[in-house]
């Protein structure tokens, strides 16, 4: 727009110039110009400057006509990058929430799988341990080494626990059900032995006598073999049955020479003579 204006002056300057140089030259030349000739070249001048004019006016019209479309269409398009730019933030920012609605889910799914896990793990230790208590399960007790059902445990500690109470009788009757109920346990040969013992704090020495043979037996090499001998041979004294108290304490000395119980039964055995 602004070259146009400059050429504008530029032309404009130029006919001040010619119509200076006209009317400069025309007194000079009156002599050689009729009017006639003169006023045409006015005329002709005058209609060259105005189409000139004309020309010009259409080019700056032109002109403006193009810049005023290049400038229409320069806000269409900014226009239309705006709401480009807008629909593409808007679209940003619907990602964005999707994005924290998922790594929300992501954080929930993770939470509920530790928890699933958490779960599956205590069941499973559950089932484990209901599982543990009907299997059998290896036992040591007196120096020995066995497999027993958690029931028979169950029962035999009862039982022990009643004798160390103390309640002989209800401990006596509790393993007689015992033996009754689990004839081959390994607790077996135990439990005849503190059946024994309990029988002869009751004084029901002729029971003791027989649970304390059976339980040697048995179990010859039983760790409380030695012990249950000499539980025999004092109820075999309680009894003033004196030769077979004897007997049976020689016996104890010659299987288990080494053990505290030969040593108790020489004591005896001395007292005897």
């Amino acid at each position: 727009m602004l070259l146009l204006w400059k050429r504008f002056a530029h032309v404009s300057c130029r006919l001040v110039a010619i119509f200076g140089l006209v009317f400069a030259l025309q007194p000079a030349h009156a002599g050689l110009f009729d009017d006639e000739e003169a006023r045409k070249a006015i005329l002709e001048l005058r209609t060259r400057v105005d189409q000139n004019r004309q020309a010009q006016e259409a080019q700056i019209a032109e002109l403006k006509r193009n810049q005023d479309k290049a400038l229409a269409d320069a806000n269409e398009t900014n226009v239309a990058l705006r709401r480009s730019l807008l629909d593409l933030q808007n679209q940003i920012e619907a990602l964005r929430n999707d994005l924290a609605r998922l790594r929300g889910q992501d954080e929930q799914l993770a939470r509920d799988v530790a928890e699933m896990q958490r779960r599956q793990k205590d069941l499973a230790q559950g089932v484990d341990e209901r599982v543990r208590r009907f299997e059998p399960a290896k036992v040591q007790l007196d120096g020995r080494e066995f497999m027993a059902e958690p029931t028979e445990k169950r029962d035999y500690d009862n039982a022990f626990a009643l004798f160390r109470k103390p309640d002989y009788s209800a401990s006596s009757s509790a393993f007689i059900d015992f033996i009754r109920r689990n004839p081959q346990s390994g607790y077996a040969p135990s439990a005849y032995f503190w059946l024994g013992n309990a029988q002869y704090a009751n004084k029901e020495y002729r029971e003791a006598i027989t649970n304390f043979r059976t339980m040697i037996g048995a179990a010859p090499d039983h760790p409380k073999a030695p012990e249950a001998a000499l539980g025999m041979a004092n109820s075999q004294i309680e009894l003033k049955d004196t030769r077979a108290a004897r007997k049976t304490l020689e016996d104890l000395i010659k299987a288990f020479p080494q053990s505290e119980a030969a040593a108790a039964a020489k004591e005896r055995l001395a007292r005897l003579r």
